[in-house]
């Protein structure tokens, strides 16, 4: 059997085939800008999912947000996954000078969790929110956390360039990417019930292959 053995040939197959069901599935369908595109069908590659074509909302400007936070090389990159960290390009996050941190997992994070009788997610954006400088969030898992963003951005104890809102799931999911689309926060959000740390990593990816660092 004859099949695509280099990685990178997989991945322009991929793409190819993509823009091939959207001429003929949804022939109508018009990409908003080239970033969006990128963005849009990477995240349908990570999940062979098209309905992204029409529940990724992008709000204020966030991807000039997210490039420019990324070439100003400083800040930090926070998740609330570990699944979601390990799915993004750490190589250039390390060429950009980005930090990178998940807090889920930390002892001391779990501690003040439990108790506060609050989730360790929110326990980890309430840490996110003490280290100093420019902050993004990338949240796939956890609506509690976009909660917790919005309650600390209202009362002005924290300011986030940007947040990635993906959780996938049932309880405060639609309800938390809703809020988040609708606030004044820069935000990329997976309207709806789907989502998830690979969804919420493709993203970030998107962005970060298309700067001179990520370039393969």
């Amino acid at each position: 059997m004859e099949y695509i053995k280099n990685p990178m040939g997989i991945e322009i197959e991929s793409f190819r085939l993509i823009q091939e069901i959207i001429d003929q599935e949804y022939p109508d369908y018009r990409f908003s800008s080239v970033e969006e595109e990128m963005i849009i069908k990477r995240v349908i590659h990570t999940s062979a999912d098209f309905d992204y074509l029409t529940n990724l909302v992008f709000t204020h400007g966030v991807v000039s947000r997210l490039k420019n936070f990324f070439k100003n090389g400083q800040g930090t990159l926070f998740t609330d996954t570990n699944m979601a960290l390990s799915g993004i390009n750490k190589k250039i996050l390390d060429k950009l000078g980005i930090a990178y941190h998940c807090y889920v997992a930390d002892e001391e994070i779990c501690h003040i969790a439990k108790e506060k009788g609050i989730t360790r997610s929110m326990a980890g954006i309430e840490q996110a929110a003490s280290i100093a400088g420019p902050k993004v969030f990338v949240l796939g898992n956890a609506p509690t956390a976009i909660f917790k963003i919005l309650e600390m951005t209202e009362s002005q104890e924290l300011e986030a360039v940007a947040v990635i809102g993906a959780p996938v799931g049932f309880v405060g999911a639609v309800e938390s990417k809703q809020a988040l689309a609708a606030s004044t926060i820069p935000a990329i959000t997976a309207q709806g019930r789907k989502g998830g740390s690979n969804v919420a990593a493709a993203i970030i990816n998107a962005i970060l292959y298309e700067l001179p660092e990520g370039k393969r």
